[in-house]
């Protein structure tokens, strides 16, 4: 199974080093020195991870045979994906990798159907799913706690106990105008 764990961004200094966009709970399994990393495009890759530092609070990595600022360059913007066993599972008890989350069927607390994740979006502040109904539109529910109350991998499904007007139109609009 693979997983994408980074993003590469602009070049940093003369050297052949970059800046990642981190996309793992777990860079320092997956982004050590020594990693070999398949890409996407493919013809970039594959990458071995030759060094990787923390500077002023970003990820940098230098690949082997990446020695320079151009070649540094012509990455920008190309994925790092990871292969790992399709068993393995996330360190922490709530946390999930994409590839069990997808497919899952998404109900409310009493039983109503809401319909299937199909995909996972990663946003700096929370992780949405995009959930498609089973009319084809799609709804997108905020992977928080509050929301998603539940992820059943045995039963494939997420509980979730959305807010009105999250998945319908029965949203409470407060105005302070109505008080006079």
């Amino acid at each position: 199974m693979q997983l994408v764990v980074a993003r590469i961004g602009r070049a940093h200094g003369i050297k052949g080093e970059v800046t990642v966009e981190v996309r793992t709970d777990e860079p320092e399994l997956r982004l050590a020195p020594g990693a070999v990393l398949f890409t996407d495009p493919a013809s970039a890759g594959p990458l071995t991870i030759e060094t990787g530092r923390v500077h002023s609070g970003r990820l940098l990595l230098r690949f082997e045979g990446v020695a320079d600022r151009n070649a540094a360059e012509a990455l920008r913007n190309t994925l790092l994906i990871a292969e790992i066993d399709p068993d393995e599972l996330p360190e922490g008890e709530d946390e999930y990798y994409d590839h069990q989350l997808i497919d899952l069927d998404v109900v409310t607390r009493d039983g109503t159907e809401i319909g299937r994740i199909t995909e996972i979006s990663h946003l700096p502040s929370q992780d949405l799913f995009i959930v498609e109904r089973p009319d084809g539109t799609e709804v997108l529910v905020p992977f928080v706690e509050e929301i998603v109350t539940e992820i059943d991998l045995e039963e494939q499904r997420a509980v979730i106990d959305p807010p009105p007007g999250l998945i319908d139109d029965r949203a409470e609009i407060a105005s302070s105008r109505d008080e006079a």
